[in-house]
C-alpha cells in the first residue's frame, strides 16, 4: 500500500519551478518514508531516475562522484552504466540518498546542478552536525525540505477516509463546531493516531494487521534504531545524547514542563549538554520549544535558548518510548488512549501531538513563561506562541474538564498590542467564548 504524503506535492512544486536550477535537500529523521517518497517521485515524475544510496555504495561510485566530475559527459555515462539505467537530458533525476554519510557528494552539486541536464534530489538526517559539514562548502544552489511524521490528515488518507479533513477545516475556518457525530468520530480516529502516530511502518503495519500491538512493534523498533545511530553517530558525546533521550517522558510528565538538566545529574551544565541536545534536534527525532522572554520584539529574537522543552518528534513514539521495556497490553497509556481515559498524564500527550503538528505545519516552536518568586499571581505559563496572520498567537492546551484561563488573560493584557488570535485546544468541540477560541486537538494542524 502506497501512503499519501503532503511533501509529493512539495518535491513537485520544486521539480516545476525550479526547472533544474537548484537541487533540492529533503530532511527528516530516519525512517519518516524519506527513500521511499523519492523513489515513488522519480518513477512517477521522470523518465529514469537513478539512486545512489550512501549506505551501500561502493568506493567506485565515492571515487567517481569524488575524482571524476571534471568531465561530466564520462561522469553521466559511467554513472548509468553502473546503475543500468538511461539518462534523458531534463527528464531524469538522480537521487543521494543518506547524503550525510558522504557530505562530499553535496559539494559536487554546485557543478552538476550548474551543468543542468538533470534535477537533483539529496535525503538525509544529522546534516548540521560538524562532521557533515566539515572541509565542504555547501552549495547555494540547495533548497530544502523537511519531512514529518504523517498529520492527522495523511493519517485519515491511509484509514481511507478522504472526507473528514475538508470538513473540519471547512469549520476551523468558520470558527463553527462541527456537531456532536463528527465530533466523535474525529476523536476516535484521532486516538488510534496518538496510540500508532505517524511513522509510516507503524502505519502500514497497523493497516495489514489492524492490531495495536503490531505497530508497538514497529515503533519499538524505531526506537532501537535511534539508539544504535547515536551510539554510531553522536561519538563523543553518546551517553549525554541518551540521557536526554530518555528523560524526555519523565520531563513531560511534570506540570512544569521545561527541561530540567538537574534530572540528569546534579552537576549537570547546559554548556556540556549542548551538543547533545542539537544532536537530537539535527536528527529531528526531538522537537525542542524555546522561551521567548518578550514577545513585543519576536518570538525568535527574544528567546531564550537555555530554556527550553523537548518534545518527541512522533507521539506515537512518545507512547511506546515511555514504557518501552513493558508489553503492549501492559502500557497504561495505551489503555487511556483506548477507553477515552485521556486524563491520565493528558498533559504529555496532547501537548506532545499539538507540538508535532505545529511543526509539520512549519512553525517553529516557542512559549512563554514568567516566574515571579515574590508572588505566584504573577507567574505566567503559555504553552505555544506562533505567528499567525502577521500577530502573535498564544496556544494553550487544556483537558476537557479545565475551568479557567488565568496565564492566558494576564499574557493577553501584557502584551495587548502584539497579540492576535488566542487559541485553547482541548478535547471538545469549537467553541468561541470570552474572545477566545477553544478547538478540538485534531484541529491543531490547521493553525
Amino acid at each position: 500500500m502506497e501512503l499519501k504524503r503532503k511533501a509529493y506535492q512539495e518535491l513537485l512544486k520544486w521539480k516545476n519551478e525550479s526547472c533544474g536550477k537548484t537541487s533540492l535537500l529533503l530532511e527528516g529523521a530516519r525512517r519518516v518514508g524519506k527513500t521511499h517518497i523519492c523513489g515513488q517521485f522519480g518513477k512517477n515524475e521522470y523518465k529514469s531516475a537513478i539512486i545512489i544510496d550512501f549506505t551501500v555504495a561502493t568506493k567506485e561510485i565515492r571515487d567517481l562522484i569524488e575524482n571524476h566530475v571534471e568531465d561530466l559527459n564520462l561522469f553521466f555515462s559511467r554513472l548509468s552504466v553502473f546503475y543500468n539505467t538511461p539518462l534523458y537530458t531534463r527528464d531524469s533525476v538522480i537521487i543521494f540518498d543518506e547524503v550525510q554519510l558522504f557530505p562530499l557528494a553535496r559539494q559536487r552539486l554546485k557543478t552538476l546542478v550548474a551543468d543542468g541536464r538533470y534535477d537533483y534530489i539529496e535525503t538525509g538526517s544529522l546534516l548540521s552536525i560538524k562532521q557533515n559539514v566539515k572541509d565542504i562548502l555547501i552549495p547555494s544552489e540547495e533548497d530544502r525540505l523537511e519531512m514529518h511524521p504523517l498529520d492527522f490528515e495523511e493519517f485519515l488518507w491511509a484509514m481511507g477516509d478522504e472526507g473528514m479533513a475538508p470538513l473540519l477545516r471547512d469549520c476551523f475556518n468558520r470558527n463553527m463546531p462541527v456537531g456532536t457525530a463528527v465530533h466523535r468520530r474525529a476523536m476516535d480516529a484521532y486516538r488510534q493516531y496518538l496510540l500508532i502516530g505517524g511513522m509510516p511502518q507503524a502505519v502500514l503495519a497497523y493497516l495489514d494487521t489492524r492490531d495495536f500491538e503490531t505497530a508497538d512493534k514497529e515503533k519499538k523498533r524505531i526506537l532501537a534504531l535511534y539508539r544504535n545511530d547515536i551510539a554510531k553517530y553522536a561519538a563523543g558525546y553518546e551517553k549525554r545524547v541518551v540521557e536526554i533521550f530518555d528523560a524526555i517522558p519523565g520531563q513531560l510528565t511534570k506540570a512544569e514542563k521545561k527541561f530540567k538538566l538537574s534530572s540528569i545529574g546534579k552537576s549537570a551544565r547546559q554548556r556540556e549538554y549542548s551538543d547533545a541536545f542539537m544532536w537530537l534536534v539535527d536528527a529531528m527525532i526531538v522537537n525542542h520549544c524555546f522561551n521567548s522572554t518578550d514577545p513585543n520584539v519576536g518570538l525568535a529574537l527574544s528567546s531564550d535558548r537555555a530554556t527550553q522543552k523537548i518534545y518527541m518528534s512522533d507521539t506515537g513514539l512518545l507512547v511506546t518510548h515511555t514504557f518501552h521495556d513493558n508489553k503492549y497490553f501492559d502500557n497504561e497509556l495505551y489503555r487511556a488512549i483506548l477507553f477515552d481515559k485521556l486524563h491520565i498524564n493528558e498533559g504529555m500527550i496532547l501537548e506532545n501531538a499539538v507540538a508535532q503538528a505545529l511543526r509539520a505545519s512549519g512553525h517553529r516552536l516557542y512559549f512563554y513563561s514568567r516566574i515571579d518568586p515574590g508572588n505566584r499571581q504573577n507567574n505566567i505559563e503559555i504553552d505555544f506562541l506562533i505567528i499567525r496572520k502577521k500577530k502573535v498567537s498564544p496556544i494553550e492546551v487544556k483537558s476537557a474538564s479545565y475551568r479557567y484561563h488565568s496565564s492566558l488573560d494576564k499574557f493577553k493584557k501584557k502584551f495587548s498590542k502584539t497579540i492576535g488570535e488566542s487559541y485553547i485546544v482541548y478535547t471538545k468541540d469549537v467553541m468561541v467564548k470570552e474572545n477566545i477560541t477553544h478547538i478540538p486537538v485534531y484541529m491543531a494542524m490547521f493553525l
